[in-house]
C-alpha cells in the first residue's frame, strides 16, 4: 500500500502505513443557527475550572500577590492556539488528533493515553471537593467523602445515555454557579487594595520561582485553563457535537442506557478542495475559533483573575496560610467575617460543586481519549465497542483513586502538582507533533499558518524548558 493517500485533487496526505486510507465525502454545511452547536469550548472551560482556578492560582495569589497573573494569561492563550490546531485536524478529517499522531507512529496514541491516565489517576480533584464539603458542613472525613464522590462519578458516566450531552449540561450549571459567585464577590468582598494590586501586576509582573518552586509554577501554567490530555480531548468533544467532518462519526453512548450505534472505527474522512467545500471550511474554521475564544479563553481568564483577586483580598499576608488545601478553609472563614456567614458557606458550596464537576469531566476525558485510541488503533476488528472500553476505563480510574485514598495519600495540592507536571510534559511533546501533522497531512489551503506555527514553537520550547527545570528542581529538593 502506498505511504500516503489524497483526494482526487491530490491535496490531503494522511499517512496510511499504520491506518487505512480515508474516505472522501463533502464537508457538511455549518448550521445556520450556530448558537445550537456552541458547547465544546464551554465544556473545556468548565472542566478546566478546577485545580488551577480554585487551588493553584489562588494559592499563588495568597503567597506572592497578583504579580504572576500574566502567566495564566499566557498559558490560556497558548492553549487556545493548541486547541485550535487540535480542532483543525478533526474538522478536516473527522479523526481525533491522537489518531492522526498514530498515522505517523503507531504508538503515539498509546504514549499520550498512558500519560493522560497517569496524570489523572491521582484523585486530587475529588479530595479537594471533599475537603470543601467538610468546611461547609463542619464535619466529615475527606477520605471517605472523596471515595463516595468517585463512586457517584462512575455511576453518572455509566448511566448517561449520551455522555457528552450529560457533561455539557453539568458544566453549564457549574459555570452559572461560578458566575453568581463572581458577581457577589465583586459586590461584597473585593476591596480597593486588591484592585491596586491588580494594577501593579500589569505594570510590574514577576516570575516568583524562588518563592514557589518550579513544580508549582509549571503546574499553574499547564493547568491555566485545560492542560495535558484535556486539550487533546477537544477532538472528541467537537466530533460528538458534530463539527465539520466529525458529523460522520457516531457519538459515544452508554452501553447500558444509550442507543446502540456503530463504533467510530471507520477510516477518516477527507473532502475535495473545491470552491463549495472551501466556502464551508472557512465558515467552520471561523466559527470554531470564535467559539473557543468566547467560551474557553474568556471564561478561563476571567475566572482565574477573579479567584486570584478573591484569594488576595482574603489571604495575602496571612502567616497562617500553608501549602495545602486548608487555605480554602481560611479563605471561607475570612469571607464570613468580611461579608457574613452565608457568603463563606456559599463559597465552599460552589467550590465543592465546581471541583466535583471538574472531577467528572476529567474522568470522562481521560477514559474517552484512551478508549478512542485503543479501539481505533489496536481493536479495530474486535467485538468490544468503544463505549464498553470507555466504561471499563472509567471504573479503572475510580478503583485506582479509591486505592490511593485508602493508602493514605490524601493531600490534594501534592496530587495536583504531580498531575500538572505530567500534563506540562505532554504539552511539550504534542506541541511539536501538531505542527508536524498539520503542516504535512492537510492541504496547503487549510494547513497551519506561520503565526500559529510560531505559537506552537513557543509552546514546545516553553513547556520543554519548564519540564527540564522542574525535574532538576525536584532532584535538588529530594536527593
Amino acid at each position: 500500500m502506498a505511504d500516503t493517500t489524497s483526494t482526487e485533487h491530490g491535496r490531503f496526505a494522511l499517512p496510511t502505513r499504520n491506518l487505512p486510507a480515508p474516505q472522501v465525502r463533502d464537508l457538511p454545511e455549518p448550521p445556520t443557527n450556530t448558537w445550537k452547536i456552541i458547547g465544546p469550548g464551554m465544556v473545556g472551560a468548565g472542566v478546566g475550572l478546577a485545580s488551577g482556578e480554585f487551588i493553584l492560582w489562588p494559592y499563588i495569589a495568597s503567597q506572592v500577590g497578583l504579580v504572576f497573573l500574566w502567566g495564566a494569561v499566557v498559558g490560556v492563550i497558548v492553549q487556545w492556539f493548541l486547541n485550535m490546531e487540535i480542532e483543525r485536524y478533526t474538522l478536516a478529517t473527522g479523526e481525533t488528533a491522537l489518531t492522526g499522531f498514530n498515522r505517523y507512529w503507531k504508538h503515539w496514541g498509546l504514549f499520550f493515553a498512558i500519560m493522560t491516565y497517569f496524570a489523572n489517576m491521582w484523585p486530587g480533584w475529588a479530595t479537594s471537593s471533599a475537603a470543601m464539603l467538610t468546611y461547609l458542613f463542619g464535619a466529615g472525613d475527606p477520605r471517605w467523602i472523596a471515595i463516595g464522590i468517585l463512586l457517584v462519578i462512575g455511576l453518572i458516566l455509566t448511566f448517561a445515555p449520551v455522555v457528552y450531552v450529560m457533561l455539557e449540561r453539568l458544566i453549564f450549571v457549574k459555570i452559572a454557579a461560578v458566575a453568581l459567585l463572581v458577581v457577589l464577590a465583586l459586590a461584597f468582598a473585593i476591596r480597593g487594595k486588591t484592585y491596586g494590586a491588580l494594577g501593579d501586576a500589569v505594570t510590574n509582573p514577576q516570575f516568583p520561582a524562588d518563592q514557589l518552586g518550579f513544580a508549582l509554577i509549571m503546574g499553574a501554567i499547564a493547568y491555566a485553563g485545560a492542560g495535558g490530555g484535556q486539550n487533546l480531548v477537544q477532538s472528541n468533544w467537537i466530533r460528538d457535537k458534530g463539527f465539520g467532518m466529525g458529523v460522520h462519526v457516531p457519538r459515544l453512548t452508554s452501553p447500558i442506557t444509550g442507543e446502540k450505534e456503530a463504533d467510530p472505527t471507520a477510516n477518516g474522512y477527507t473532502f475535495a478542495i473545491d470552491d463549495a467545500n472551501m466556502a464551508r471550511w472557512r465558515r467552520w474554521w471561523k466559527f470554531a475559533n470564535v467559539e473557543q475564544g468566547l467560551t474557553f479563553v474568556a471564561i478561563t481568564v476571567l475566572t482565574i483573575v477573579f479567584t486570584s483577586m478573591l484569594a488576595h483580598a482574603t489571604l495575602f499576608g496571612n502567616p497562617d496560610v500553608k501549602n495545602n488545601i486548608s487555605f480554602l478553609k481560611i479563605e471561607g472563614t475570612t469571607l464570613q467575617s468580611l461579608v457574613g456567614d452565608w457568603f463563606g458557606y456559599l463559597f465552599w458550596a460552589i467550590g465543592a460543586f465546581s471541583l466535583f464537576a471538574a472531577a467528572a469531566g476529567i474522568v470522562d476525558y481521560t477514559s474517552r481519549l484512551t478508549a478512542d485510541m485503543v479501539k481505533s488503533r489496536y481493536l479495530r476488528t474486535s467485538a468490544v465497542s468503544e463505549s464498553k472500553l470507555y466504561f471499563y476505563l472509567v471504573w479503572g480510574l475510580v478503583a485506582f483513586g479509591i486505592m490511593v485514598l485508602l493508602a493514605g495519600l490524601t493531600q490534594p495540592l501534592v496530587l495536583l502538582v504531580i498531575s500538572a507536571c505530567t500534563a506540562g510534559t505532554m504539552m511539550f511533546f504534542y506541541s511539536g507533533l501538531l505542527w508536524w501533522m498539520n503542516s504535512r497531512a492537510l492541504p496547503k489551503a487549510i494547513r497551519i499558518t506561520k503565526l500559529r506555527t510560531a505559537v506552537l514553537a513557543f509552546s514546545f520550547l516553553a513547556f520543554g524548558f519548564l519540564a527540564v527545570f522542574t525535574i532538576i528542581d525536584q532532584i535538588k529538593k529530594n536527593f
